[in-house]
């Protein structure tokens, strides 16, 4: 029986384009002036250290710390730094209008009733928990963030590796049995299904698709005793 469910968001409950055409060239614009002006910030001064520590030049000025950070948007890397560097710029931009958190309308409704039924809602994302918090904070349907019951991002682990689901799970009240995890990624959903989650994968926009989980276009079509 599903008591939990854990879900993805870029490309699962809001559009991947909303993700790459929106926020990540924001945060490519964005994200000089904002290390420059804010980089005595201890939680900034914190993500720059991390990113010398990521590139093994401790000593990098910030040109080089810069340099490195609009690279890896450019490759859409998974760099923990950069992810929580992201969130807040972001913050800025959903404060001061520039955009709203996208949300799928089908992907709404689900979870709200979801929710209604007492099912516990856990978000687990490559952006940070603060980027996860802000879109949810700010999306097209208002603050949905009384939704979920709690949010992780990378620091539990990468979202192919098994561990970081089992890492997810001993920070949760239930069994791995117990939770379905939601992706459109086929990797993820591999790794969730090796520390033992239920699965289900949303096929979207044209991504890989496996037949080793079961699967949905929308989530009209969800359907508790297939999963």
């Amino acid at each position: 029986m599903i008591k939990a469910i854990l879900t993805d968001i870029e490309g699962t409950i809001t559009r991947i384009s909303f993700v790459k055409d929106v926020l990540f060239p924001y945060a490519a614009e964005h994200l000089p002036a904002f290390v420059r002006q804010n980089d005595s910030d201890e939680l900034v001064k914190a993500q720059l250290d991390a990113v010398r520590h990521e590139i093994a030049q401790p000593t990098a000025n910030l040109n080089i710390v810069i340099d490195n950070l609009l690279s890896w948007i450019k490759e859409d890397l998974k760099v923990t730094p950069l992810k929580q560097l992201q969130g807040l710029i972001w913050q800025t931009g959903y404060q001061q209008g520039h955009f709203t958190g996208h949300i799928y309308p089908d992907a709404y409704q689900y979870l709200q009733q979801q929710h209604q039924a007492g099912t516990k809602l856990y978000v687990y994302s490559s952006g940070s928990v603060k980027a996860q918090q802000l879109l949810f904070a700010h999306s097209d349907y208002g603050d949905i963030r009384p939704l979920f019951t709690d949010y992780f991002d990378t620091k539990v682990g990468h979202k192919q590796s098994s561990s970081s689901y089992q890492n997810i799970i001993n920070q949760i009240p239930f069994e791995s049995h117990e939770v379905l995890f939601l992706s459109d990624v086929v990797e993820e959903l591999d790794a969730a299904k090796k520390a033992g989650l239920q699965t289900l994968q949303l096929w979207r926009d044209n991504q890989s698709q496996s037949q080793e989980h079961p699967f949905i276009a929308s989530f009209e079509q969800f359907d508790s005793e297939r999963v």
